[in-house]
């Protein structure tokens, strides 16, 4: 799959589905990026074909809704939606 990696610490897995037209989307990314989190992300509307059924795939497992932005952390908490405080108690901020 086509993930973007940001550099930053290490917080454990951190995986953002998102939009790139997305306010919300941008405003997460903005905020890891505030936290200094390393994370990688992917903004589906860019796949095309095949890439972007896999990733699709992914994100049904984790928001069957597709709905954005989602947030996975360590492969067991999901965040949908921007919710500043809930996103920098999972990343222990």
């Amino acid at each position: 799959m086509k993930f973007k990696q940001v550099a930053g610490e290490n917080r454990g897995k951190i995986i953002l589905f998102a939009l790139s037209t997305c306010v919300w989307c941008k405003r997460t990314k903005k905020l890891l990026d505030q936290e200094g989190v390393e994370y990688l992300f992917v903004d589906l509307d860019q796949l095309e074909g095949k890439e972007r059924d896999e990733v699709v795939g992914e994100l049904k497992r984790w928001n069957p809704k597709l709905s954005f932005p989602t947030l996975v952390i360590n492969d067991k908490d999901c965040i949908v939606g921007y919710k500043e405080e809930t996103i920098k108690k999972a990343i222990g901020k």
